[in-house]
């Protein structure tokens, strides 16, 4: 999956409301506190196990109260997280969100802060009420995920704070893990937002292991900054992928770096320097460029 960006309006329209929300918690420092983002702004939050189907009918079961449907259809809720695999669903009349369990902890923040997403943005509960399955077209449903995602991002990274301390240090991995730690988020997610902070030509790579059984399908998410879509359209996530098999080892933790050209869409070729890191569950590359190939002219 690749990343997309979203238009200039509506990333202000988000960040306007991602303000408000860190404003009236009177600007915290990281690592955000969600349970004060729940309490300011009146939501709970449940669980419920996509593996124990008692448990997740017995979640839908307590969006009855006193005998009175607060969610309509909600069977087909049941439905929807069985079909889509969802681990975590936002219920606008409940003001709820429901996470799944058997989501690992460092994952259910980055859910919850993606629900939260959805909660905030008005146009949304537009669009989420009711059979979401039958009313959003895959493109629609598609722009509504993403624009969850960069409320997400914005709000769990406390906006222009988690820009300033990346600007501060080396664009490495290294530096993305201490992110993590600092935000308190994933890896992942801090690397995800890494490279769409990034102003320069930058890339991510969420995939297998480079060296382990490597499936049809092995990449899962490509990250590029909008510089890096704009000036190298042509270089996909297997090109990368394919140049990490070559200077990975096998193992966790580092698995090694190098640099490797690339051509732009103006035939120039670029050095970006690109490593890659195991973290027990998936390889998680970074790219960053580094300068444009010098081009040898022989004259007679």
């Amino acid at each position: 999956m690749s990343s997309s960006h979203l238009d200039a309006r509506t990333a202000h329209d988000i960040d306007v409301r991602v303000e408000k929300i860190l404003s009236d918690l009177g600007g915290p420092s990281p690592p955000l506190r969600l349970e004060e983002v729940r309490e300011l702004l009146s939501l709970d939050r449940a669980y419920y196990s996509s593996s124990d189907d008692g448990i997740l009918r017995e979640a839908v079961h307590r969006l009855i109260l006193a005998g009175k449907q607060v969610i309509r259809q909600p069977h087909r809720l049941l439905d929807v997280v069985r079909k889509m695999d969802l681990k975590a669903v936002w219920v606008p009349e409940r003001k709820q969100i429901l996470l799944d369990s058997d989501l690992p902890t460092a994952k259910q923040r980055w859910a919850e802060g993606h629900e939260i997403g959805h909660g905030v943005l008005p146009w949304h509960q537009v669009v989420m009420h009711g059979d979401q399955v039958r009313t959003l077209s895959p493109g629609c449903a598609w722009r509504i995920e993403e624009e969850a995602n960069y409320a997400a991002g914005r709000l769990l990274f406390l906006r222009d704070d988690f820009h300033e301390r990346l600007r501060a240090g080396a664009f490495e991995i290294a530096h993305v893990r201490a992110l993590a730690k600092l935000f308190g988020n994933s890896i992942t997610s801090t690397l995800w937002r890494a490279v769409e902070e990034a102003d320069f030509p930058a890339f991510a790579l969420v995939s297998q292991h480079p060296r382990k059984n490597v499936s049809e399908k092995p990449v899962r998410h490509f990250v590029r900054s909008r510089v890096f879509a704009e000036r190298f359209p042509s270089i996909s996530a297997m090109r990368v992928f394919q140049a990490a098999t070559g200077y990975c080892r096998n193992g966790n933790g580092p698995l090694g770096r190098e640099e490797i050209g690339f051509d732009a869409a103006d035939l120039t070729t670029h050095e970006f320097s690109i490593e890659t890191f195991h973290n027990g569950y998936e390889s998680l590359t970074l790219g960053a460029h580094v300068r444009e190939k010098t081009r040898l002219i022989v004259t007679a």
